[in-house]
């Protein structure tokens, strides 16, 4: 299938074009970014030897007729601007989070601005959501941190209260795209932690309250607080909720086992095992661990994920590949690159 990229040169955009150069059944037709139109694709992405002699064009509409697949790797609020531009035919992954919000009062609060609307919402690994991808022309891709806190939380909605869920997740520089800000120089991020979008104030916060209301059937309220890591990618987040009933630390394990048994890339690690950011990096893959806090009786969960595979890129392939009918981990299935 001819497949199209625009915002080809941030960190999301490197990471599909990487992804993509080995897919068996998406081949990259055209590759759109703005700034950096007319440069090489290798001046800007040095690791992605596929592409030499390539060059990033300027977006037009004509450059990408005969895409039958269009991956938007824009900033937020960008790809409603083109959308109806785009081929009527192709099928298209927002990696943004123009359509991801039902609520536009909450876009409106998180995000400024108009709301766009509404698409199928890409969380491939609930069964609810990787149905309805399958009959999608659009899918709105989650956030990185949505992603994982979801993925975390959403086995929980039967043994403990979503409505007061504490989160604290810590992300890799990456997450804040590729843009030069004083807080995100070598010499500030270095050897330093630091919280950001203090006091639930993160634009994530509303999607991930409403995708696991949808999964739980409760009124669930995420207290968010997001850690920027010395580190370039990966997120590691931990979720806590208060147990509804007692359950001990193996039969919530046993639960959240049974709930991803038939997942290709989420692996609830051997009990006592904690997940690692690095066991992660450079795949689609999830790693989750589970532990019962019987002081406080509340459910503890560690999940960890490349937020430029699972978070962006990656999660973005394997949702085309569930509306394209190919294997879910057609291109994708790999393991990590560790320590």
């Amino acid at each position: 299938m001819k497949t199209g990229i625009i915002g080809g040169s941030g960190y999301a955009g490197g990471e599909l074009l990487r992804l993509l150069a080995g897919h068996p059944h998406f081949q990259v037709a055209a590759v759109a970014a703005h700034s950096n139109a007319g440069e090489s694709i290798t001046s800007i992405h040095p690791q992605l030897r596929s592409y030499d002699n390539q060059k990033f064009i300027a977006f037009s509409a004509e450059a990408f007729t005969d895409c039958q697949l269009i991956f938007l790797a824009l900033p937020h609020g960008e790809s409603s601007k083109i959308i109806s531009q785009l081929p009527k035919g192709a099928k298209i992954v927002d990696l943004g989070a123009d359509y991801r919000l039902s609520d536009a009062q909450q876009w409106e609060k998180y995000y400024g601005g108009t709301h766009a609307g509404t698409w199928i919402y890409g969380l491939a690994d609930i069964a609810q959501y990787n149905s309805a991808i399958a009959q999608a022309q659009y899918v709105a891709n989650p956030g990185c941190y949505a992603t994982a806190i979801a993925l975390g939380a959403a086995p929980a909605s039967s043994i403990a209260d979503l409505s007061d869920c504490v989160v604290v997740a810590a992300s890799g520089t990456t997450g804040a795209g590729r843009n030069a800000k004083v807080n995100l120089l070598a010499s500030e991020v270095s050897g330093s932690l630091s919280s950001y979008k203090f006091g639930g104030t993160h634009q994530h916060t509303p999607e991930i309250e409403e995708t696991l209301s949808k999964i739980s059937g409760q009124d669930v309220k995420i207290s968010f607080t997001p850690v920027l890591a010395p580190m370039p990618r990966g997120i590691l987040a931990t979720v806590t909720a208060k147990l509804t009933r007692k359950i001990t630390s193996e039969e919530a394990h046993q639960l959240y086992s049974d709930y991803y048994a038939d997942c290709a890339f989420v692996s609830v690690l051997e009990f006592g095992v904690m997940p690692k950011t690095s066991a992660v990096l450079g795949s689609n893959n999830v790693q989750m661990q589970v532990a019962v806090d019987d002081h406080t009786s509340r459910l503890v969960v560690s999940v960890a994920i490349d937020n430029l595979g699972k978070g962006a890129a990656g999660q973005a392939i394997q949702n085309a590949n569930i509306m394209c009918g190919f294997a879910e981990t057609a291109g994708l299935d790999f393991d990590g690159i560790g320590a």
